[in-house]
């Protein structure tokens, strides 16, 4: 770097910063400032340095690179535009303004750089353009805030979104559960005095215990059946009634659909009427059929809560309970538990495929945070396919970065916008709808949390967020 003092200040008009200031402006800020030269690659501000000058471009080529605290470097397009600035660009605010640079300034190629000193920049802009720094300082305060009430309500709302999904697919499970129950209850009580009154009857110990043992045999068949269509079980059942109103079955119409669901056939009945006895046959077969459905309630009770359990698994793990916010994980199971928690919202027209390449292997992430990812793409997608279309989840991974790829055959994104959906506040959702911060949000957990990418391919009927994600821990 070496300095040249002096700068003329019919170069300083020329900069677009600088070109409505008069002959006295320009020579002010002539003497204020010093012009450095800078050397290809060399940083002229450094990000975490104190914020001591404002930098402008007046020939070369610079960039401005963001070096984030956990996951990598964030760098901008190069520009070699005289004008360009960086460096303490909130001196005005005053106290309120960063004291240390946001922002690595590098040159790219050989540079001539003005350097203002922060304290007369500020004292310059307050000075010369006092309503201007008032608006400015409202826009920059106001934003902020605005963007973090905007931003926490977004995260409000997309948490309620995914609990009232949650909440509607626990609901299914325990719902069946309580049903199950009840019936539980019903068919207990009557099988506990149909099996009295075959004791009352005189039923053998020996031929009870062929009963017991008969019941076990149909309770291991329930749900180990051959696949049969709709026709073949009401034949299956004809079949059976018309055999339990032969022996004096009472209800045997009743009865026949749960025995054919475990298995019980016409020729099965001639064995229980035979090791029983005729005179114990219908009250057995009663009885029988009753246990047998007492199974099957204790099954639909199995099956409730276990997909209870997996659901708050998949919560968990989307929520990343009592874990480490750095990690290694798998994002395949991030992913499984998003959709997971998403099963709610998913229209019966839309189908899910997943097209995972398992050879991936752990990713070093904030896994809550790409939960967040996740949740806001896939609910974009449902949103632009509405009742009916084919949402896609695949991974691949390409030398040292995993590829997370979600898709959908919605409407796609117009080509005169799609370079603006990661700015903050864009949306095309109708007013009330969104917020435009979902995608800005994705690109700043991708990209700024962990030196990722995020990009958009689209045409009509198919679009494609692709998220790319380094393997690599950063030191």
């Amino acid at each position: 770097m070496t300095d040249t003092v002096n700068i003329d200040i019919d170069e300083l008009r020329k900069l677009f910063l600088f070109e409505r200031l008069t002959d006295e402006q320009l020579a002010k800020l002539a003497g204020s400032g010093r012009v450095q030269t800078y050397a290809q690659d060399e940083d002229i501000v450094r990000q975490g340095e104190p914020a001591e000058c404002f930098a402008v471009l007046i020939e070369g080529e610079v960039q401005m690179i963001n070096q984030t605290v956990s996951a990598g470097t964030v760098a901008m397009p190069r520009s070699s535009q005289p004008g360009v600035y960086g460096g303490a660009t909130s001196a005005y605010l005053g106290e309120r303004a960063p004291s240390t640079y946001q922002h690595t300034l590098r040159a790219t190629a050989p540079s001539r750089i003005f350097m203002l000193p922060a304290r007369k920049f500020a004292y310059i802009v307050a000075e010369w353009f006092p309503m201007a720094m008032h608006l400015l300082d409202g826009l920059l305060s106001g934003g902020r805030m605005q963007r973090e009430i905007i931003d926490r309500r977004q995260r409000l709302t997309a948490l309620g979104t995914i609990t009232a999904g949650l909440t509607h697919e626990l609901n299914n499970p325990a719902a069946a559960a309580v049903r199950a129950v009840s019936e539980l209850r019903s068919l207990i009580k009557t099988s506990r005095f149909q099996l009295a009154q075959l004791a009352e009857d005189g039923i053998p110990p020996e031929k009870l215990r062929t009963l017991i043992e008969a019941q076990e045999a149909c309770t291991n068949n329930l749900g180990n059946q051959p696949q049969r269509s709709p026709l073949e079980i009401s034949d299956a059942e004809d079949e059976l009634g018309d055999a339990l109103e032969q022996v004096g079955v009472e209800d045997a119409w009743d009865l026949a659909p749960a025995l054919v669901n475990a298995g019980f056939t016409a020729e099965y009945l001639d064995k229980i009427r035979t090791k029983v006895g005729q005179e114990h046959t219908p009250a057995a077969l009663h009885w029988l059929a009753e246990a047998i459905e007492i199974s099957q309630m204790l099954n639909e009770v199995t099956e409730a809560t276990e997909r209870i359990t997996t659901l708050i698994r998949s919560a968990k793990q989307y929520s990343q309970m009592d874990r480490a916010p750095f990690q290694q994980v798998d994002v395949h199971d991030l992913l499984d538990s998003t959709v997971a928690i998403f099963r709610g919202k998913i229209a019966p027209g839309i189908s899910v495929v997943t097209d995972y390449d398992r050879t991936l292997p752990l990713i070093p992430c904030y896994a809550g945070e790409l939960n967040q990812v996740w949740t806001n793409l896939i609910h974009n997608a449902l949103d632009a396919m509405g009742e009916e279309g084919t949402l896609t989840i695949r991974t691949a991974h390409d030398e040292d970065e995993a590829i997370i790829e979600i898709g959908d055959t919605g409407p796609g994104v117009p080509d005169a916008i799609k370079d603006r959906i990661f700015e903050p506040f864009f949306t095309t959702k109708s007013v009330g709808e969104g917020t435009g911060l979902g995608l800005d949000i994705s690109y700043r957990i991708v990209a700024g949390r962990h030196g990722g990418e995020i990009k958009v391919r689209s045409v009509p009927g198919e679009t494609w967020f692709e998220v790319r994600l380094p393997l690599r821990e950063p030191a």
